[in-house]
């Protein structure tokens, strides 16, 4: 029993010291869980302080830099290390240095010559012509402003940037809308199988209305963004396959044409006090409903019947007075021994012979010579088409608007609608004369002045003359028209194989001219003395191709 005991006591024993053991155990484990907490926490505040220090340490830093950069910059007026202008390095460059080292580089650009060209049809344009115009001046002035904002940050920000990796500016380019447009209209009005618009004109007691054709005409968004590209790039030569797209031509407008047709008739009369001529005017007229019924078939040509009401007193009537002041007068010579071309001009002036225009009126070439037509007693003669002289009907008839082009200038009458020629003509110098096509190019004055005026024409003895009357008004100026000469387009040569001709030998076919880009001013002098000088318009004319047919006949 006691022995039974003994072992119960040594039993119990050690279960307590067991659990005094394993009690011990938890408390070690508690403890080193709480030194190893008070470890992680002593970690994460001295890992905070490292970041805090860290981060003091960089703005430190970039405070330093910040400043040095700051105290570099500030006595430095060039442009900084790393910058490009269209890629050209223009690092540590002056302003004025920078601006010399592009515009060495772009300005022999100006003879740089772009070529349209579509099937057989070839025109250009120089970039001066263009008066294309790279914005040096601007990027240089973005250049120099990079580093200097006023920011410090940002300013320390670019211009590490520029150091470590660089920086390029875009140079933008310039091109003149009324060039382009000019270069445009010069296709459109030359380019075989284009658009015609409808148009009109009156044949004593009828109105002819074409109907129009459709066509090619050039397709300008196209064409100018392709300008822009080609003179954005390094090429010296560039070729732009011109961008044409099928175009039908305008409705006709029957309730339009009444409006501009139709006049009241009046008796020419006049008054002394103010002395004023009122000339005297047909009444004109015609049936809107039955023309609308007319045009509804597809033809070429309508005539439709003019109502006519002669007035009952001309100006001729009343005397002599109506216009008994010349305002201007031009002339221009012609070959008279060309008698197709003569006769053109003599059918030309006599449509526009003993014209009156009332104060206001507008005066349009296409409306009152009407289309060139064999009908009409138009003849084959040279005139200029795709690059080149070649016979067409009513060859000659631009000599004509352009004689009266200079008149109405020295007349003082305001031009509204007026173009120039493709190339340099023989009877007017560049600047001062005026095309017209049927169909897409007229040539339109107003009459500016207090009161009516008439024009007369003559084509005689090799001379076509123009003149204008009226009545002086109390200041009364002398008008002249200077042009100056900007640059000159050298013209190339093409060379034609011709089986026709003996191998080696050489035919001129066409000899070449040269173009050249001309301004025109108007000239006002009153007593001899320059009033005002007047920019009337700028012209390109193309370079005239010499064409050589060289043999390979036997």
């Amino acid at each position: 029993m006691e022995e039974n005991k003994n072992d119960l006591n040594e039993q119990e024993n050690s279960t307590v010291k067991v659990i005094e053991k394993e009690e011990i155990n938890i408390k070690t484990l508690e403890n080193a869980k709480e030194e190893k907490q008070t470890t992680s926490n002593d970690n994460k505040k001295s890992k905070l302080k490292i970041v805090l220090i860290t981060l003091v340490m960089i703005l430190v830093l970039i405070a330093i830099l910040s400043t040095i950069f700051a105290a570099i910059n500030l006595g430095n007026s060039n442009i900084i290390k790393g910058i490009k202008i269209a890629q050209i390095d223009v690092s540590k460059m002056s302003e004025e240095e920078a601006k010399k080292t592009l515009e060495e580089i772009y300005l022999q650009k100006d003879e740089n010559e772009i070529y349209f060209t579509y099937e057989e049809f070839e025109t250009s344009a120089t970039y001066k012509t263009l008066e294309v115009e790279y914005q040096i001046e601007k990027a240089i002035k973005q250049a120099h402003e990079i580093g200097r904002s006023g920011n410090l940050l940002k300013d320390n920000f670019d211009i590490l940037k520029a150091w470590i990796k660089g920086t390029n500016i875009d140079l933008e380019v310039a091109v003149d809308v009324d060039m382009m447009n000019q270069v445009i209209q010069n296709i459109n009005n030359s380019i075989e199988g284009r658009l015609i618009q409808p148009s009109y004109y009156r044949e004593e007691d009828k109105l002819i209305i074409t109907s129009g054709k459709e066509g090619l005409k050039v397709e300008e968004k196209q064409i100018i963004e392709e300008i822009y590209r080609v003179v954005k790039e390094e090429n010296r030569e560039q070729n732009i396959i011109i961008p044409l797209i099928t175009a039908t031509p305008d409705e006709i407008s029957i309730e339009k044409i009444h409006k501009e047709v139709y006049k009241k008739v009046q008796d020419a009369y006049y008054t002394k006090e103010p002395f004023t001529i009122y000339p005297e005017s047909e009444g004109i007229d015609f049936d809107i409903e039955n023309a609308k019924l007319l045009i509804t078939e597809e033809k070429e040509q309508y005539e439709i019947p003019l109502t006519i009401t002669k007035p009952n007193k001309t100006t001729k009537e009343i005397g002599t007075e109506a216009f008994p002041d010349l305002l201007a007068t031009f002339s221009t010579k012609y070959q008279a021994s060309n008698t197709s071309r003569t006769t053109n001009l003599k059918l030309a002036a006599n449509k526009i012979n003993g014209t009156v225009l009332l104060p206001g009126e507008e005066f349009s070439y296409n409306k009152t010579v009407g289309e060139r037509t064999v009908a009409a007693g138009f003849k084959m003669a040279a005139t200029f088409s795709a690059g080149k002289v070649v016979d067409g009907l009513g060859g000659g008839i631009c000599q004509i608007s352009s004689t009266l082009y200079d008149a109405v200038i020295m007349a003082n009458l305001d031009v509204t609608v007026r173009r120039n020629h493709q190339f340099v003509t023989s009877y007017v110098p560049a600047g001062k004369d005026a095309t017209v096509v049927w169909g897409s190019q007229d040539f339109k004055f107003k009459n500016t002045r207090k009161h009516p005026i008439r024009i007369t024409a003559t084509v005689q003895g090799g001379v076509a003359t123009v003149q204008i009357w009226g009545i002086k008004e109390e200041v009364e100026y002398d008008i002249t028209i200077e042009t100056k000469k900007v640059s000159t387009i050298a013209y190339t040569t093409e060379y034609v194989q011709d089986p026709s001709l003996p191998a080696g030998q050489q035919k001129v076919v066409q000899s070449g001219s040269n173009g050249r880009k001309v301004e025109a001013y108007k000239v006002t002098k009153l007593n001899g003395k320059v009033v005002s000088t007047t920019l009337l318009s700028k012209d390109t004319y193309n370079a005239m191709k010499q064409i050589i047919h060289v043999g390979t006949g036997q």
